[in-house]
């Protein structure tokens, strides 16, 4: 079995080994390397790094909607192509390139939370549950029909980073059983019910900005589907806090504004929310080292009847 494997981040690590292991992976194809860090080195995707160390021909095309890209990987005579957060929709010239066209790993049970940041917005909208699919490709955005599927709970205590984590091995064990299955043509490729279809948008900073006039369930699913980026945000004054974990509490005060300090003890920092009460348990404000809240209210970082912002600061 020939392949050609389209990714680009840490997530489609995992996949491209499993694809490594079960077939002949004829190129790799990943995003440009792009400036990083302090000093802005160059720095090459990790689909990139780990291709190269598997000994595999990366190629770093900018322009994937272009005749010679298309007519460059038909030389390469493959059976499938897999792409895994590549960052870039497909052309109907590249997917009909493949004798049995290209499949993708998406991060989501389809056809719930089609598009860049299933992961991120199943927690922030509080699913218990998710997974992920293995779907054949079309020339939209994650509308074609599902091949396969595997499922996982999403825990209480689970963020972005911790699930992105488990789909990602998920996702490669998927590829591995299934792939293939489908290039024998042993798989029905099942349809989408666009009825039930949810769109999961590309994050910016401003997703990460707390409205502390929701619920302290729906403040502290933001924290966790933000985390590690772009970090749930909100403001005490003029300073920018960032805030890396908490739990949302029983206590209830009646007559708290949303986003008002109510009670400090050494466990956390309690916020009145629109219902509820939420616990800051770490946080870090902007230019300083992250803290658990002992030591942000030891350093008089905050007092009880102190009010963050609902409006968060402009980032």
């Amino acid at each position: 079995m020939r392949t050609i494997f389209f990714g680009s981040p840490e997530f489609a690590v995992p996949c491209l080994e499993a694809l490594h292991d079960i077939s002949e992976v004829v190129a790799v194809i990943s995003q440009p390397d792009k400036p990083a860090g302090r000093g802005l080195a160059m720095r090459p995707p990790a689909v990139k790094a780990r291709a190269l160390a598997l000994g595999l021909d990366v190629w770093q095309p900018t322009k994937v909607r272009t005749a010679e890209f298309a007519e460059k990987l038909g030389t390469l005579g493959a059976d499938v192509a897999v792409v895994v957060a590549y960052g870039r929709i497909l052309p109907k010239a590249v997917l009909d390139v493949p004798r049995v066209g290209c499949v993708n790993v998406h991060a989501s049970l389809l056809p719930r939370w089609r598009g860049a940041a299933p992961i991120q917005w199943s927690i922030v909208h509080g699913d218990t549950e998710t997974g992920v699919t293995l779907m054949q490709m079309d020339e939209g955005m994650d509308t074609g029909p599902i091949l396969a599927t595997a499922e996982t709970s999403i825990e209480r205590n689970d963020d972005a980073a911790t699930l992105s984590s488990r789909l990602s091995k998920m996702g490669a064990e998927l590829l591995r059983r299934e792939l293939p299955r489908y290039v024998a043509g042993e798989l029905t490729p099942e349809p989408q019910n666009d009825a039930d279809a949810t769109m999961a948008p590309l994050l910016d900073k401003a997703h990460g900005r707390i409205d502390w006039n929701q619920t302290a369930r729906a403040v502290h699913n933001q924290i966790r589907g933000m985390n590690p980026w772009p970090g749930a945000h909100t403001a005490l004054g003029d300073r920018r806090i960032k805030v890396h974990r908490a739990m949302p509490s029983t206590l209830d005060p009646e007559g708290a504004a949303p986003g008002e300090v109510t009670a400090l003890d050494p466990e956390g920092i309690l916020v009145a929310c629109a219902e509820g009460t939420l616990e800051i348990q770490e946080l870090q404000e902007s230019g300083r080292k992250r803290v658990d809240a002992r030591a942000f209210i030891s350093g008089r970082g905050v007092a009880v009847g102190d009010r963050f912002s609902t409006e968060g600061i402009a980032t």
